[in-house]
C-alpha cells in the first residue's frame, strides 16, 4: 500500500510508440508487452512496486470518443495533446480505495468529472489470456490541462505488477519526483490544485518555487529558468509550451553508478552527481527530461 494519491504514472504521449520504447529501453527499463485502451491509445509500460512508466499513442481515431467521464474523453484528450506536442498529457494518482480519494479532494475543491471502468487484454507470462480491471476517477482541469490528474485503483494487481516485467537493469523502483513548469503568473493556481490533491501541510518553500508531498514521490514547481538550472536547455516544443506542465521525472534507483554504467553502454548523454543522474535531451524521450535519484538522496 502507498500513501494517499501517491504519483502511479505520468503518461508519455507519443506519436511513435516503437521507438520510445527503444529509447526507454536503452535507459535500462523493462517493458511489458504492447497493448491498448478501448478508447482508441495503444500503451507500453515498464512496471515498477506500485508505479508505472507509461508511453502512450493513437492506434484507432473513431475510438476516441467512447468511455466518457462526463465532458472528459480519455482518448480524445490524449488525441488533442498529441496534436500540440509529444510529452506528459496527464499524470494517475494510486489508490486502493478510489471512490473514498475522490471524495477526499473533492471537500478540498478538486472536481471529479465522473468514473471510467474499464480492462485490457492481457496475456500472463505463461501465455494465458486475462483481462485486467481498473477504476478511474478522473480529475482534469480546464484551466490547467496538462496537469490534469486521474485517480487510478487497480483491481486486479497481480496482472499489472508481475515480477517477470518488472525487474530492470537500472534498479528502478518508483518516482521521487515530478517537475512541473510553470511560469510565476501561473504558479498560484498550481500551488491551490497541489493543495487541493495534497493539503495545505503538503506544502514546501523551495528558493525558486515550491512543492508538494504526495503519498508518494513529490512535486516541485519552478519557472522555465529554474528548469534550464536542473535540466538543461528546454527543447522547442517545451519552450513555446503555453501553459503550466510536468516536464521531469526523477526515478528512484538503489545503484547510481549501476545506471551511469547503462548510460555509457548506450552513449545517452548525461550529467552525473554522486546520487543523481540527469539526462540531458528531453526531446528525444517524448519532451521529458529523465533523471534519476539515489535511494538515500531526500527529494
Amino acid at each position: 500500500m502507498t500513501g494517499f494519491l501517491g504519483i502511479d504514472h505520468p503518461l508519455i504521449a507519443v506519436r511513435d510508440l516503437d521507438e520510445a520504447v527503444m529509447r526507454y529501453r536503452a535507459l535500462g527499463f523493462t517493458f511489458a508487452p504492447q497493448s491498448r485502451h478501448p478508447w482508441g491509445t495503444s500503451t507500453c509500460i515498464a512496471i515498477m512496486d506500485r508505479s508505472l512508466i507509461e508511453l502512450v499513442s493513437i492506434y484507432d481515431e473513431t475510438l476516441l470518443d467512447s468511455y466518457a467521464a462526463g465532458n472528459f474523453r480519455f482518448g480524445r484528450f490524449v488525441h488533442d495533446h498529441l496534436r500540440k506536442r509529444e510529452g506528459i498529457a496527464l499524470t494517475a494518482l494510486n489508490s486502493d480505495a478510489a471512490e473514498a480519494d475522490a471524495e477526499q479532494v473533492a471537500r478540498r475543491g478538486i472536481d471529479c468529472q465522473g468514473t471510467i471502468e474499464f480492462g485490457r487484454d492481457v496475456k500472463r507470462v505463461d501465455g494465458t489470456p486475462d483481462r485486467t480491471a481498473t477504476t478511474l476517477k478522473i480529475l482534469a482541469s480546464d484551466a490547467m490541462p496538462r496537469l490534469s490528474n486521474f485517480i487510478c485503483q487497480q483491481h486486479r494487481p497481480d496482472l499489472i505488477y508481475v515480477p517477470q516485467w518488472s525487474t530492470h537493469r537500472n534498479g528502478a523502483i518508483c518516482y521521487s519526483q515530478l517537475t512541473i513548469m510553470a511560469d510565476e503568473e501561473h504558479q498560484p493556481a498550481v500551488r491551490q490544485r497541489l493543495a487541493g490533491l495534497y493539503g495545505e501541510a503538503s506544502l514546501f518553500a523551495l528558493e525558486d518555487g515550491f512543492g508538494a508531498r504526495s503519498g508518494r514521490g513529490a512535486y516541485v514547481v519552478t519557472n522555465r529558468a529554474g528548469i534550464e538550472r536542473r535540466y538543461g536547455a528546454l527543447p522547442v516544443d517545451l519552450n513555446q509550451s503555453d501553459g503550466p506542465c510536468c516536464v521531469a521525472v526523477h526515478i528512484k534507483v538503489p545503484d547510481i553508478d549501476r545506471v551511469a554504467a547503462i548510460l555509457e553502454e548506450s552513449a545517452v548523454p548525461a550529467v552525473i552527481n554522486q546520487d543523481s543522474i540527469r539526462l540531458t535531451d528531453a526531446a528525444i524521450y517524448g519532451n521529458v527530461f529523465v533523471a534519476f535519484s539515489g535511494t538515500g538522496k531526500p527529494v
